[in-house]
């Protein structure tokens, strides 16, 4: 089964992202992520011209925010009674990071087309049957794991910026803006059926998923059910 493995909560991304903003910092992620093996704070003091003491500090701080992957080595080479402690190093994660004002969701639409093109080649479905289903599918795992929550409070945390206005929930932000407008039936009806999903995973049946596309927001709405 399909699931969106993509962080809920980018705070820990405009966290690690602002620890950067620091020039020192800054240089020691990039001298760790150039070198193919760990690096240990004595070899980047040196090699930075740095105390080792500030190349710990920023380093440890760079590990906090997952920037950097800490392992720990002997060096020498020797094993068993005698060969010292392992040393602390540093080396690249593999985490990926991005923010972008407003949220974009490109990472989640890209997974659900791609199981859609490869599900329907395998079975003959048409693709767009295969992605709406698959939207629905994760809309509704979403709704699942916000339960008892609003439905505003689990539309905010994916970027859609909801708002209530006049019995309606208008969704200020398309997380899939710029393929909306280049593939708009394609790329809005996955989303109405995303947010259809949502709806059904929270057991919310005081709205349905509309389509009112309109500029400067997202193409669907929520509306009372009457």
């Amino acid at each position: 089964m399909f699931v969106d493995d993509t962080d809920e909560v980018r705070d820990p991304d405009v966290s690690a992202i602002a620890a950067l903003g620091e020039p020192t910092r800054r240089r020691l992620y990039d001298y760790v992520a150039r070198r193919t093996d760990p690096v240990g704070r004595d070899e980047a003091a040196s090699d930075l011209g740095l105390a080792r003491q500030t190349a710990a500090f920023h380093l440890d701080r760079l590990a906090d925010e997952s920037l950097l992957d800490v392992v720990y080595e002997r060096r020498s080479g020797r094993t068993g009674p005698g060969a010292g402690r392992p040393a602390k190093l540093y080396r690249r994660s593999a985490r990926q990071i991005a923010v972008s004002l407003p949220g974009r969701r490109y990472e989640l639409a890209g997974r659900l087309l791609a199981r859609a093109v490869e599900e329907s080649g395998a079975t003959g479905e048409p693709v767009r049957d295969v992605l709406h289903r698959e939207a629905r599918a994760l809309g509704a795992r979403i709704g699942a794991d916000g339960a008892g929550e609003e439905v505003v409070g689990v539309l905010e945390r994916y970027g859609f910026e909801p708002r209530r206005e006049d019995g309606t929930v208008v969704l200020g932000n398309c997380p899939f803006h710029a393929l909306a407008r280049e593939h708009t039936q394609t790329v809005c009806g996955m989303n109405l059926h995303l947010l259809g999903g949502v709806l059904e995973g929270l057991r919310e049946t005081g709205y349905t998923a509309c389509l009112s596309p309109a500029e400067g927001r997202c193409c669907v709405r929520l509306e009372p059910v009457a």
